[in-house]
């Protein structure tokens, strides 16, 4: 499993086999699919570090779990050792070496019980019913200067901002906040505290046009 999942996804997916394999798996009793969507998407705080397509995130703090599962999946694997994987990292995650501007390496570690008990397990057997059943994820490129499709494809998974329909937690909710288009410049360009810069990841006229479009909608 360990070979397949490294393929998947290089040594972010290994790192995940390693860090799951043998500490238990699900405790007992039947989980709830939509109940772990929603916690993925909110309290769970899931979103704003992972893609996964059945949940419409594209985070790139942590693994794409499309990714990750995709080549297990095409290996034979069950979903029940999937969802065991899943349910193993949350409650044990691994301390890897990080780095923000090399795709060898994680951005950030996850912080261990994030969600605990019956909410662990529905989150996992949500993540393992979904991820990686449509093959390889396409990247999430972004092309363009739209500001609204940037931040639906960058932002969306991290504030809410009822403009581009999004009701992501993680980082503020952009409609409270009502930031000015300087702050919002700088925050997207050099990141700060769970945020991840994006200054390698687009180019400066795009943020430019993130950052004007939510200083013009946000509280609108």
């Amino acid at each position: 499993m360990l070979r397949s999942l490294a393929a998947a996804a290089g040594g972010v997916a290994l790192a995940i086999g390693l860090a799951a394999c043998g500490t238990g798996g699900i405790a007992s009793g039947t989980a709830d699919v939509q109940n772990g969507k929603k916690l993925f998407v909110g309290k769970g705080q899931c979103a704003g570090c992972h893609t996964l397509a059945a949940a419409g995130s594209t985070g790139t703090l942590g693994p794409n779990l499309d990714d990750a599962f995709a080549q297990a999946r095409a290996d034979g694997y069950k979903e029940s050792a999937i969802r065991n994987i899943v349910h193993d990292q949350i409650k044990y995650p691994g301390q890897y070496e990080t780095a923000q501007n090399n795709p060898a390496f994680l951005k950030a570690n996850m912080p261990a019980n994030l969600v605990r008990g019956k909410d662990a397990e529905d989150v996992a057997a949500f993540v393992a019913a979904n991820a990686g059943v449509q093959g390889f994820a396409e990247s999430q490129l972004v092309s363009g200067t739209n500001g609204k499709r940037i931040f639906q494809k960058k932002c969306a998974g991290c504030h809410t901002l009822k403009a581009a329909g999004t009701t992501g937690t993680v980082g503020p909710n952009l409609d409270q906040l009502k930031p000015a288009f300087p702050i919002v410049l700088r925050q997207v360009t050099n990141g700060g505290v769970k945020m991840p810069a994006f200054k390698s990841v687009l180019m400066k006229a795009q943020i430019a046009a993130v950052a004007k479009y939510v200083a013009s909608h946000a509280g609108k």
